[in-house]
């Protein structure tokens, strides 16, 4: 069966167990619709876009997403009333209810909210996707750079606008948002990319030097249907990411400058959406040039959180002041939105910190007992090891707390291995919140739930770091050599684990589970489909403990009592 098929019945099966929880508002009244307005890039190529608008004349400021799913995508009326979901949210699951009118396209801001409110909206369909002219791409920043900076200087021109334009999106909405704020067009005054991933390589393709086998296929299907009429439109990424394993020049053409963006910046980093956005969107409000830049962080549904009142309320504050002026307190508003969570559905805190990590984390350093599967803070006092199959096989560490404490940031785990009867091993560590020694379950990836509070992934062969401007819990790694495990080898493997915020009460446990396969299998039946990740070869891995080289978890935490 080829992979069209298998996503095909896949499609089905998940159909017929999942409901969207979707609910579609009438499209606006007293909004002017134009619809394919023509817009000429720099080189000729015709551009299309819709722009909805308020009535009358006037001047307004301006929002543009540009994204390849297709401008017109939107929502449709049923025959017998009401309105059926775009085709993403008809297949994708919600944990909760998603609202929007039937102009809103998909991950694009919403008409029926952003023009009552004094603003004029342009939604673009990328060169050569939907009804744009040209032959477009995928994750093409310099490509899409050039198109976004000319859509902007276009929309600041026009009679309805007055002169200062933002981009607002989710995901590719986002990761469009940084090519253009990269090239710096004079008149965007401000972006807000909610949840867009900025190095191809190390956030989607491949993370950890580990092939993503799930969500890149399911996409770069769906991607070459979009593109079947379109011949010269080019959808390549699955080919290319099994073609080229290491980092290269191919790679680093996927990702913008972000370094060059000096825009005024709002961005979304979530703690739910790991297998794809959350490590990119907390690197590029860490590496961005601005000035003025703002986090905003939750756990909650990646939809329902977008559209939701408290994220549409933040983006309203930033938008008001950058785009129309108004002095509401943003610019004094601490640059941090943390929110912390116990478990999928109860927050325990929304605050705003000056900094990420915040300025009172305590870092520790918990050690891997390898003989009573616990972490600790006392070092190892002689050497020990323990070991698992790389397949189906792990290894679990708890600590268990004293006091209620909040986790809050990145962790890095640090892994002393050798590797038997293979000469590599993909390493997948886990962290889970226990209660009652039963796994809690926090919002996941694509609309699922699931027992882990956060992850991250390193290939052994990948293993080698350089020095950069990174901070110290998060090491950068080339990724463009495998250096092969010899037999009986003893090397040191640095994990970094994903962000999160998450409270633990007295009592409550943190366990962590080292494991050479991926947490959850690829069944949309049982959670986290579609994303999926290549498993190690088949031996086994011992992990190594002696007070030269011990294995060790730093973990960012903050008392409460």
């Amino acid at each position: 069966m080829d992979e069209q098929k298998r996503l095909a019945r896949a499609t089905a099966r998940l159909r017929n167990v999942v409901r969207p929880n979707v609910v579609i508002d009438p499209p606006p009244r007293d909004v002017l619709l134009e619809r394919d307005v023509e817009v000429v890039a720099r080189d000729g190529v015709v551009l299309r876009v819709n722009v909805f608008r308020p009535p009358g004349d006037g001047t307004y400021p301006v929002l543009l997403s540009a994204q390849p799913y297709g401008k017109d995508d939107l929502p449709r009326a049923r025959r017998r009333g009401g309105y059926r979901p775009a085709f993403q949210f008809r297949v994708l699951p919600q944990s909760q209810t998603v609202r929007h009118s039937a102009w809103a396209g998909w991950e694009a801001p919403d008409p029926a909210y952003w023009v009552p409110r004094g603003y004029v909206l342009v939604n673009a369909d990328l060169r050569g996707w939907g009804r744009s002219d040209g032959a477009g791409g995928l994750l093409d920043p310099r490509q899409d750079g050039a198109d976004c900076h000319d859509l902007i200087e276009w929309a600041a021109r026009q009679p309805w606008s007055n002169g200062r334009v933002g981009m607002n999106g989710v995901s590719y909405l986002a990761i469009s948002q940084w090519a253009a704020a990269a090239t710096r067009p004079p008149h965007l005054a401000a972006i807000c990319p909610w949840e867009g991933f900025t190095d191809c390589y190390r956030d989607f393709a491949r993370p950890g030097g580990i092939r993503e086998d799930g969500f890149m296929r399911v996409w770069a299907t769906m991607m070459r249907r979009l593109a079947g009429s379109r011949p010269d439109t080019t959808v390549d990424l699955r080919r290319q990411q099994v073609a080229r394993p290491q980092y290269d020049a191919w790679w680093a053409d996927r990702d913008a400058d972000i370094e060059r963006i000096d825009v005024a910046a709002l961005v979304c980093g979530s703690f739910s959406d790991h297998n794809l956005h959350s490590r990119g969107s907390f690197e590029g409000f860490r590496r961005i040039s601005s000035t003025q830049k703002w986090l905003y962080t939750h756990r909650g549904p990646k939809w329902a959180t977008y559209y939701g009142p408290d994220a549409l309320d933040a983006q309203v504050r930033f938008f008001d002041h950058f785009l129309a002026g108004a002095d509401n307190g943003q610019a004094g508003q601490p640059p941090v939105r943390l929110e912390v969570r116990e478990d999928a559905d109860t927050i325990t805190s929304v605050r705003h910190e000056r900094q990420w990590p915040p300025a009172d984390t305590v870092w520790q350093r918990w050690h891997l007992d390898l003989g009573g599967a616990a972490l600790t803070a006392a070092a190892p006092g002689g050497p020990a090891t323990a070991s698992f199959a790389t397949r189906r096989g792990n290894l679990r560490f708890t600590h268990r707390f004293t006091t209620d404490t909040e986790v809050v940031g990145p962790m890095l785990l640090r892994l002393a291995i050798s590797a038997h009867g293979c000469d590599d091993v993909c390493l997948f560590a886990g962290i889970r919140k226990l209660r009652h020694g039963r796994p809690v379950t926090f919002e996941s990836a694509f609309g699922f739930r699931g027992p882990l509070v956060t992850f991250g992934m390193r290939r052994a062969a990948h293993r080698r770091t350089a020095p950069a401007p990174t901070p110290p819990w998060l090491p950068f790694h080339p990724d463009d050599r495998a250096e092969p495990l010899r037999p009986g080898e003893v090397v040191t493997v640095d994990i970094a684990l994903h962000p999160s915020a998450t409270l633990f009460r007295a009592g409550e446990e943190l366990q962590l589970d080292i494991r050479g396969d991926w947490f959850h299998p690829r069944n949309p039946f049982t959670g986290h489909f579609p994303a999926f990740y290549e498993r190690s070869p088949r031996g086994r891995c011992v992990l190594h403990s002696a007070p030269a080289i011990g294995s060790h978890l730093d973990i960012p935490i903050r008392p409460l009592g």
